[in-house]
């Protein structure tokens, strides 16, 4: 299933539910809840609580390459990859003073 945030600020953000669920918990959202909104006044908390876990979550990849067997194992997509996105939409929704929705 598709989760989809939206801003009058910017185009729509898709993410898969897994990968949209983990992103709502880490900016303090429910993750179960089937909609929801980040308010102007909660977009920078949101925006920075994002970007610590995406820094976080770079860190990863060149410690598991380190500790790999197999170092040729290509490696998958990770959250950084897949939270840009919306770390752009927020950035963008902040700066037109617009809220942030998801749902289903």
């Amino acid at each position: 299933m598709l989760i989809t945030f939206k801003s009058v600020a910017s185009g729509n953000v898709m993410m898969f539910e897994k990968n949209a669920r983990e992103a709502l918990g880490v900016f303090g959202k429910d993750p179960d809840a089937p909609q929801g909104i980040v308010t102007v006044e909660q977009l920078p908390g949101a925006m920075a609580a994002l970007k610590a876990a995406i820094a976080a979550d770079r860190v990863k990849p060149a410690e598991q390459a380190k500790n790999d067997a197999h170092p040729d194992k290509p490696a998958g997509v990770g959250f950084c990859q897949r939270a840009l996105p919306l770390v752009e939409l927020l950035e963008r929704s902040l700066e037109d003073k617009a809220p942030v929705i998801w749902g289903v």
